[in-house]
Parts: C-alpha cells; structure tokens; sequence
C-alpha cells in the first residue's frame, strides 16, 4: 500500500512539473490552433524545453501502472487529484501565477481529501480488478470521447465571439478531462495485463485488448488540444479542472467497467467517499473566468497584465523569457461598425 502512495506522489510531482515546465515553453510559441495539428507538433519538437516538460509528462505516466497495480482505482485516483497542490506552488514559483482565494480554499480540500483516502488505504484487503470487458468499456469511452471533442469545438467558437468574457479555461479543462479519463482507464487496463514473467504474452495480451489504441487516440488528440488550451489559460486553473474530472470520470466509470467493489467497512468507505467528496467541491468551487474581466481595458500597470510582465523581465534561472501575455494567443473580435455621433 505504501509503495503505492509513493509512486502517486512521484506520479503527482512529475506531472506537475511537466504541465508548468510546459507551459513555459507554450508562453514562448508562436499561437497553436488544434484546427492546425501538423503546425501544432512542429512548433512544439522546435522546443527543447517543451520536449523537457513532455518527457516529464511520460515519466508520470510511466509511474501511474505500478499505482494502479497495487491500489484500487477510487484510491489512485484521489491520490492523483491531491498532485493539484504541487501544481499550484510550482505555477506561483515558476509562472508567477498566484490563486484566487477560492483556488487556496481548494488546495485545502485536496489536502484533506489526500489524508482521508490513505487513511482508508490503511491496512486494507481489498481485491484489484485487472480487466474490463472490451463492449463495456468501448461503451463508456467512445461516447466520453466524442463529448470532450464536441466541448472543446463548443469553447472555441465561444472564444471568437464579440464581447466574450475572458475564459479562465474551465471549459478547455473539462474537455480534455475527458480524454484524459478515458486514458486512464486504458492505462489500469494496460497495468492488470502486464507480467514481467511472459513479456511475449504480456504482448500478445495487449495488442489483442481495446487499451493500447484507446491510449493512442487520447494521446494524440490529448496532446493538440491540452496544449492549445494549456497557452491560452492559466495552467494553475485548467490543469486542476482536468484534473479533476479526469478523476470523477475515471472512478464512476472505472468502477462499472472493471466492477472494483468499494471498502465494505463503514470507516474505510466514509474515508474513501469524502476524499471523493472533496474533490467534487474542488471542481464546483472553481472560479469559471479571470478576475475582474471585462471591466476594463488591460494595461501595464492591471493584474492581467502585471504577471505576464515580471516573467518577461524577471526571467526563473535556466527558463527563457515567457514571450507575450497569453491574451495575445487568441484571434482578436472581428470590428464592429462605428457609434453613432449624437
């Protein structure tokens, strides 16, 4: 059990340096557009430090099999969303993005939701699914997959229109949590196959399951659009919302495909359930846009623009210069005509 939260915290510390790492190297880019896929990936191998933040990303998922081979998936999951903590302090550190006050009352719900779920991992017995039928999970995943894309094309066309309010990324979160989730799900699957025994079969296995072309679709469609929304948005907030439903999707639906029962002692499934109750608070009480937006234009002395500025002229030791605000990602409203003189 306790080389299962440790490899969570690993898991947690290098998705979280990935996602910041990568965002620094996205504020540097030219404007990525997920309707332009080949333009996307070339500006991105041009970056090494891109390169660096997507390695770390790997690692991270590299950490989550043995997780998921010696946790349940409720538990693993909740461990994953308590990674959020880690994420906002290297964001502040590293970006110079600081939280909203709701955002640090969220970090404490995390917190508490990380001692609630390894309190009900203490001494447990419980038996780990290893697979899940393939027509009960394609029937789970391929609509979730078609939802996410159709939430992300949605947010899209609400970012062109006139007079919008500045998005905070909620939407692009949620969307790609989806994905996100449904990678999940292949990644266990792909965990309960593996048998360091009979590589050949652990193969075999594999490539006759759902799970690797799953992992390959989410992986490619994850990373076009993680990665426009990650430039466009504050990572201290869109990561948290992938997050977060990444996790609420993983664990009700993980749960129907791979029929993993909760704890049967009382104590163990309060624990369990209120650190799962947590993390829904965290997602609800998230702030959906940018403080004070659309009241006023920015300038060089406003808070939109201020953190934007100390990172170009301030820059973190070894990190490049974070290029333009992050506002200047998105195509500007098209004119509307001229007032009238009274």
């Amino acid at each position: 059990m306790f080389a299962g939260v440790a490899a969570a915290l690993v898991a947690n510390l290098l998705f979280s340096a990935g996602f910041v790492i990568e965002k620094r190297a996205l504020s540097a880019l030219p404007p990525l557009s997920a309707g332009r896929p080949a333009q996307l990936l070339l500006h991105l191998l041009r970056s090494p430090l891109w390169v660096l933040g997507a390695a770390s990303l790997l690692l991270g998922f590299a950490a989550q099999l043995a997780v998921y081979r010696t946790l349940p998936l409720v538990a693993a999951q909740g461990l994953f969303v308590t990674g959020l903590a880690m994420l906002v302090l290297l964001s502040a550190l590293f970006l110079g993005e600081r939280a909203g006050r709701r955002e640090r009352w969220g970090l404490a719900g995390i917190l508490a939701a990380l001692l609630l779920i390894t309190a009900s991992l203490h001494d447990s017995t419980e038996t780990l699914s290893q697979t899940a039928p393939a027509p009960v999970l394609l029937a789970l995943c391929l609509p979730s997959l078609a939802l996410g894309l159709a939430l992300f094309l949605s947010a899209e066309r609400r970012s062109r229109r006139r007079h919008r309010l500045p998005t905070a990324g909620v939407p692009y979160g949620v969307a790609v949590g989806f994905l996100y989730g449904v990678s999940s799900l292949a990644i266990k699957g792909v965990a309960g196959l593996l048998d360091a025994d009979d590589v050949t079969g652990t193969a075999v296995a594999v490539l006759a399951s759902p799970y690797p072309y799953l992992l390959m679709f989410t992986g490619a469609t994850g990373l076009v659009l993680s990665q426009t929304a990650l430039q466009r948005c504050r990572a201290s907030l869109i990561v948290p919302v992938c997050t977060t439903v990444n996790f609420l999707y993983a664990t009700v639906s993980g749960t129907v495909a791979f029929a993993e029962p909760l704890p049967a002692e009382p104590l163990r499934l309060t624990l369990r359930l209120g650190g799962a109750a947590l993390a829904i608070a965290v997602l609800v009480s998230l702030p959906r846009h940018e403080p004070d937006a659309g009241t006023h234009e920015p300038d060089a002395g406003t808070p939109e623009t201020r953190g934007e500025a100390e990172i170009s002229e301030h820059p973190v030791a070894g990190f490049p210069p974070a290029g333009p605000p992050l506002s200047a990602t998105l195509p500007p409203p098209a004119p509307g005509p001229a007032p009238e003189r009274q």
